[in-house]
């Protein structure tokens, strides 16, 4: 990664020095072409992420094992969302049957059901190296 963030700056460096020499005429191609280079390094990074992903679902497949889908934002926090909204009105049923007591019961069963999912779908409790790693970093 670092060599091709170096070759970058290299390429930034000499585009402005370019455009320093050859004037604010020639502006508009120095960017272009930086762009180009910037949108291949961005397409290679795209190809292997995609090719990664196609050849950990091969290997699946061929364990016969489903490949790990990877979560959305509203999947992994849907019910959490949920548990809010639905949380105020349980709190309400649960004082006015129990008093603080029904609250407490309400609170916990809330707060159960959020950790035994996080703890199921690998949410709070997902170990650091289990995270998905940046595809820069190869």
């Amino acid at each position: 990664m670092e060599a091709r963030d170096h070759e970058l700056k290299k390429e930034l460096a000499a585009t402005l020095q370019a455009r320093g020499e050859l004037g604010a005429e020639y502006e508009s191609v120095l960017i272009e072409s930086f762009l180009e280079k910037v949108e291949q390094r961005l397409d290679t990074t795209l190809d292997r992420r995609v090719r990664r992903q196609l050849a950990e679902q091969q290997t699946a497949g061929a364990r016969g094992t489903p490949p790990a889908q990877p979560e959305t934002f509203g999947e992994r926090h849907a019910l959490g969302i949920v548990s809010l909204i639905l949380a105020i009105p349980l709190s309400a049923i649960g004082v006015a049957n129990a008093g603080i007591e029904g609250l407490v019961v309400a609170w916990l069963g809330i707060v159960g059901v959020n950790a035994f999912q996080a703890a199921r779908g690998g949410g709070l409790f997902r170990r650091r190296d289990e995270r998905a790693s940046s595809d820069w970093k190869d």
